[in-house]
Formats: C-alpha cells, structure tokens, sequence
C-alpha cells in the first residue's frame, strides 16, 4: 500500500484533534475554531477530488492550505496557554506539517502541469 491522501491524513488528523479538544476544559472558544479549521482541510480535498476545473480543483486545495494554517494557529494558541502538553502539541502539529507540505506541493504541481491530481 502507497501512501496515504491528504484526504486520509486530514482524516486522522481530525479525528485525534477531536479526541484532543474533547479533553480540553473550559477552552471551547479555541477548541471550537480547532475542530472547524482542521475539519474543513479535509473536507475541502474531498471535494477537490471532484472538483469541475483545474481553477476548481486548485481553489479548492489552497482553500485546505488556508485551513491547514489556521489549524496550526489554534494549535499554537493551545499550546501556549498550556492547554496541549509539549508531546501533544508536537505530534499534531508535525501531521498538519506533512498534510501542509503535500497541499503546496500538489498546488504546485497542479499549477505547474495544468492537470488535476489525484488526492
């Protein structure tokens, strides 16, 4: 077996950050926009698999990057107000960096090539 999706990464990556925010107390205001940022990358890549153009099918990527990003942020908030240890901060943010660097490089190449990708 290959590697795996973006869409299969962003997947498990949701479902351990929901595991993560559910045993975050009291911190629903940033917990909340987590579970959404890092939901939405994968939802997106789902739907650029079908997307009806290659613009389509790019938008759709970098609209996962932007979450993708924004996922990190909260990651980041979380982790400075002491909410995520040090080992969960790190291994969270090191997935949503690979899934990070594979939506630029499929941008890249869907950009570069004109063709759609596979994700």
């Amino acid at each position: 077996m290959g590697e795996k999706t973006i869409k299969e990464l962003a997947v498990e990556l949701t479902v351990e950050i929901t595991m993560l925010c559910d045993s975050i107390k009291s911190r629903s205001v940033f917990t909340n926009q987590l579970l959404r940022s890092c939901s939405s990358i994968g939802a997106n890549a789902h739907e650029a698999k079908y997307a009806q153009s290659r613009a389509d099918f790019i938008s759709k990527l970098e609209i996962a990057l932007k979450e993708c990003h924004e996922t990190e942020y909260w990651l980041e908030v979380l982790y400075k107000i002491q909410a995520l240890s040090e080992e969960q901060y790190n291994t969270v943010s090191e997935k949503c960096g690979k899934i990070r660097r594979m939506l630029i490089a499929s941008i890249t190449t869907a950009k570069k090539n004109g063709k759609c990708i596979s994700n």
